[in-house]
């Protein structure tokens, strides 16, 4: 239990670790924010179209309600749109992930690169092209989506239930959202060793309380207004580190070299 904790905490200040990494590099964090802020104005539209229409939507999947007395159909509209925002988070923090993760694929595999290189490089690389890579990243992300959405769907539903659908659901969630961001994350490293999708899973749940603990930190972080733009940069370099971490490779640094 103890070192559970310790890889927990030890995972979660990956994130912090990351975010040093890119300060020590003002470029090449402004270049990495580039693709994160073209996202972020997007999501933020959709969000507010989401807030506008949510009393609209939560009257839509509640229409079994109509019939009952006010205040009975009046909670279960509440209980439906608490469900249907904070599902709308999980969604959107994942594919917000994935989307930005495709648009800026250059910048943030140079980051990666530069992580790798700072901690003593890869040995025996894989070269991947950039149209490669770009069609696996897409074809992973989309797998995950999938399985965020197959979640989501019990998500919500359990939201109807009082006490449950308050304090257990937005757990289950975060941990469920941590756990899919670690993993499309993690992609740029694993590529370059030669792994794909499912090894990242079998390697990653061999490391489950350490990829909690930074895919948690970055869950929580990108709750944060604008948090998701502005860390992207440092999400990506501490997901290098977890690569690392998770694969044996050393994450002292070996070279006096900067970011």
């Amino acid at each position: 239990m103890a070192s559970g904790l310790r890889e927990f905490v030890t995972g979660a200040g990956l994130l912090g670790r990351g975010l040093g990494l890119v300060l020590s590099n003002p470029r090449l964090l402004v270049i990495g924010l580039l693709p994160a802020l073209l996202s972020g104005v997007l999501y933020v539209v959709l969000l507010v179209l989401l807030v506008r229409f949510l009393p609209d939507v939560s009257a839509q999947v509640t229409w079994f309600a109509d019939g009952w007395r006010g205040w009975l159909r009046d909670t279960a509209r509440v209980f439906a749109g608490a469900g249907v925002l904070g599902l709308s988070v999980l969604l959107g923090i994942v594919t917000f992930t994935a989307v930005t993760l495709l648009i800026g694929d250059p910048f943030y595999e140079k980051i990666s690169e530069r992580v790798e290189a700072r901690f003593g490089g890869v040995p025996d690389e894989v070269e991947v092209g950039v149209l490669e890579s770009l069609r696996r990243s897409a074809v992973d992300s989309l797998r995950l989506i999938g399985i965020s959405v197959l979640v989501a769907i019990p998500l919500f539903l359990l939201g109807f239930v009082p006490f449950v659908g308050q304090t257990v659901v937005p757990v289950v969630g975060g941990a469920v959202g941590g756990w899919l961001l670690a993993l499309e994350l993690t992609g740029a490293p694993f590529q370059r060793r030669g792994q794909r999708l499912r090894h990242r899973r079998a390697v990653l749940r061999g490391r489950k309380p350490l990829t909690l603990g930074f895919g948690a930190a970055v869950f929580v972080v990108f709750l944060i207004p604008l948090g998701a733009v502005f860390l992207m940069p440092a999400a990506i370099a501490g997901a290098t580190l977890l690569a690392r971490k998770s694969l044996g490779s050393p994450t002292s640094i070996t070279t006096t070299a900067s970011l």
